[in-house]
């Protein structure tokens, strides 16, 4: 009789896409496969579309740090989301949950505790976000990307790397450059902002065009709603929304990335050895975990950083030069720092709590 698991974790793309790492695999091996999630999240459309899935809604809270009338009520939705995750995994029965974070995932990792069903908590980034430290007493075991972070969490955490599709790296340099319509004659600058973009980043890349073409042919993934109909055309520039399907033949296109320090994105960009530039969220627009991602990778050789506040046009088209003189340099550290793929030591964790 095969085992049943428990997956969870929303809020951004980055708390999803691991599971889509981890799916196959946990299918190959005999799961049943179950998940968790909000009523109307961007992880219950991936979720629900995804073969061998059981997708389960619950309610659930935003947990912030800022003021907000909705922090009188959301505790009242955590509460709700608890008892009813607590329903569901005493109907399912599983034997071991995975929780990647995210603010979905404290309800559902305490119901698991009230039924004695042991969690394997993820944490994408160097230091644990507010979900996973709530989690915390009642996870058996942390798995992280960063080491800082598991020192952080102490004797419960190993760092493992992030989950990542094999998919990615399986693309065609071919087919990303004629996705482009580029003739593969410059090397190409892949500029990612994630699902929705990077609005400063974006302004400043395509500013600073004049100053790049010369160079580089730029593929600018800009996010849902981004797009500029004023630079289509301009020669040396391509302009996608967003790429699912294609992303794999977009990165082997890919010479050189600029990109904002998300976490899985490190990752993906690490286990390619593409050299990177990282803009990450300024501490003002974020909890500053992009900007320790970013100065961890910088910190081991592994990219080069340009803070926000001091990025112009003309800055960034310096920083990318740079970057670029140094590719030798950082594609040797890439390939000689650890595997940034975890996905082989998250499973076994995934059964090693389980005995």
């Amino acid at each position: 009789m095969g085992k049943i698991i428990v997956l969870t974790g929303g809020g951004t793309m980055g708390h999803v896409t691991p599971h889509l790492a981890l799916i196959p695999h946990l299918r190959k091996a005999g799961y049943e496969i179950h998940y968790i999630g909000t009523e109307n999240g961007m992880e219950a459309p991936k979720m629900r579309a995804t073969p061998g899935v059981t997708y389960h809604a619950v309610k659930s809270g935003k947990l912030r740090r800022y003021f907000s009338w909705q922090n009188f009520t959301d505790p009242f939705r955590v509460i709700a989301g608890a008892v009813q995750s607590a329903r569901v995994i005493g109907k399912i029965k599983p034997d071991v949950v995975f929780s990647k974070g995210g603010f979905v995932a404290v309800p559902v990792v305490f119901g698991a505790w009230l039924h004695r069903v042991p969690v394997l908590c993820h944490e994408s980034d160097l230091t644990p976000g507010l979900a996973n430290r709530l989690c915390r007493p009642f996870a058996r075991r942390f798995a992280t990307t960063f080491p800082e972070c598991a020192e952080a969490l102490g004797k419960k955490a190993e760092m493992t790397g992030t989950p990542l599709r094999p998919e990615l790296f399986q693309g065609s340099r071919e087919k990303g450059l004629k996705l482009f319509g580029f003739d593969g004659s410059r090397p190409v600058l892949l500029m990612m902002g994630g699902s929705s973009g990077a609005q400063s980043v974006n302004r400043a890349l395509r500013e600073a065009l004049p100053l790049l073409t010369d160079t580089f042919d730029v593929a600018h993934v800009c996010g849902k709603g981004n797009l500029e109909p004023s630079l289509d055309g301009t020669p040396g520039y391509s302009q996608k929304e967003f790429l699912d399907a294609e992303l794999p033949d977009a990165l082997a296109a890919a010479d050189l990335v600029l990109s904002r320090a998300g976490a899985n994105a490190l990752g993906e960009f690490q286990q390619l050895a593409r050299p990177m530039l990282l803009v990450p969220y300024p501490k003002g627009a974020s909890r500053g975990d992009q900007i320790l991602n970013a100065r961890s990778l910088e910190k081991r050789g592994l990219c080069h950083v340009l803070m926000q506040e001091n990025m112009t046009p003309a800055t960034l088209a310096e920083a990318l030069r740079a970057t670029w003189a140094d590719r030798e340099q950082l594609e040797t550290a890439l390939r000689n720092a650890p595997p940034a793929d975890g996905t082989k030591r998250v499973l076994e964790l995934i059964e090693e709590i389980q005995k």
